[in-house]
């Protein structure tokens, strides 16, 4: 491995974002169409890009959550850069604009020994799942639309299944463009939520939370509803929820990919078993 002294890495612009987006699906992981505006407004300094002079060829989102927990996401080497070493300079550096947090990531299967080198631990496989959108709705008269329901109550309910706090992440991701965003309603209390949106491929459901397997299928058909009949669905499961497997064998979805959930620190305390889908596999 050669040292290139013209190699440097800094934070990306929102335009960068754009293009680490653009470079997530060509890696196959089918982001959404408007992923790039929620990432930035997760976190407008927890992305990083490397250069080789001007050119871009590393990337890695380093994504801050309140004051105890970070994401790493996005840990991307373009392939004919692969092996130089940029890969692991970028690392070290998300790592460092995370230390003292617990960190999570959502690992390929040719990178978690890898991880496991840097400390982080296996916490469950998250598994990829295609089925066909369209359908019938069930459930409608306790599903209403987010923007209906006061904000603060989707924020604490959120909190239950996410280690700390989002809220401008969560406003931007249930308002944007191509997404639809419902909540379940039950005794007058949230008792899940859900947002679909427009992805390179077909459509995506992300999160999908809910306090029981009957509410969750309530809240997957009706967003399923939403999209475009007989049009890729794709919904990621953590598998040690075994009513979501149930939940994607019901609705006959395949596994199409898979990432195992690690985290170096403590792992966060949550509500496993109202987690039916993840929000993203690059922002968690």
């Amino acid at each position: 491995m050669t040292e290139r002294s013209d190699y440097s890495i800094r934070r990306m612009t929102r335009q960068e974002i754009g293009t680490a987006v653009d470079w997530a699906a060509e890696e196959g992981w089918n982001p959404g169409l408007h992923d790039a505006d929620c990432f930035h407004t997760a976190d407008p300094e927890g992305f990083l890009i490397g250069l080789l002079g001007n050119e871009p060829v590393a990337a890695i989102s380093a994504v801050r959550y309140g004051s105890s927990f970070g994401f790493l996401g996005f840990y991307i080497v373009r392939p004919e850069y692969r092996g130089m070493g940029f890969g692991l300079k970028i690392w070290k550096a998300g790592l460092e604009q995370l230390k003292g947090r617990t960190i999570g990531l959502d690992g390929v299967v040719a990178q978690q020994e890898n991880y496991r080198k840097s400390g982080f631990i296996l916490a469950c496989r998250n598994i990829r799942v295609e089925g066909l959108g369209g359908g019938k709705k069930t459930g409608q008269e306790r599903i209403k639309p987010l923007i209906e329901l006061p904000f603060e109550t989707l924020l604490a309910y959120d909190r239950l299944c996410f280690p700390e706090k989002r809220k401008t992440f969560l406003e931007c991701w249930i308002n944007q463009r191509e997404s639809a965003s419902l909540g379940i309603i039950q005794n007058n209390r949230l008792c899940g939520y859900g947002v679909i949106r427009t992805c390179r491929s077909g459509s995506k459901i992300g999160p999908l939370f809910a306090d029981r397997a009957d509410l969750a299928e309530d809240l997957f058909c009706a967003l399923k509803a939403s999209a475009p009949e007989g049009s890729p669905l794709f919904l990621d499961i953590p598998e040690v929820n075994p009513e979501a497997m149930k939940l994607a064998q019901r609705h006959h979805m395949k596994i199409v990919f898979e990432t195992s959930r690690m985290y170096a620190g403590k792992s966060p305390e949550l509500l496993l078993s109202n987690i039916y889908g993840i929000t993203t596999f690059e922002l968690g």
